[in-house]
């Protein structure tokens, strides 16, 4: 297993809307990982982007996408946390 490049990343906010949860994604600390600390039932497949299996929905925010697998239909409303990550903000309807 691949692990996700962490090199030239920042921190930034999660918002889990329907829960008013506010969480921050460390430089150092994938997104997937955060989110699975924090209860959010995501399954985390692959872990390395390829297979889509933890894309988890976004209501806003500027993903930056690092996966293999979304069309870029997808990449509107949704992000794989196992390898990307977002600038400022990104809110999540849970």
């Amino acid at each position: 297993m691949r692990a996700p490049d962490l090199a030239n990343v920042t921190a930034f906010e999660i918002w889990l809307v329907w829960s008013d949860v506010r969480l921050i994604v460390p430089d150092d600390r994938t997104t997937l990982s955060v989110l699975l600390d924090a209860g959010v039932p995501i399954e985390p497949g692959c872990m390395t982007g390829g297979c889509g299996d933890c894309a988890t929905e976004y209501v806003e925010g500027d993903v930056d996408h690092k996966d293999a697998c979304l069309s870029l239909d997808d990449r509107k409303r949704l992000f794989c946390p196992c390898v990307s990550r977002a600038r400022g903000t990104l809110v999540l309807p849970y």
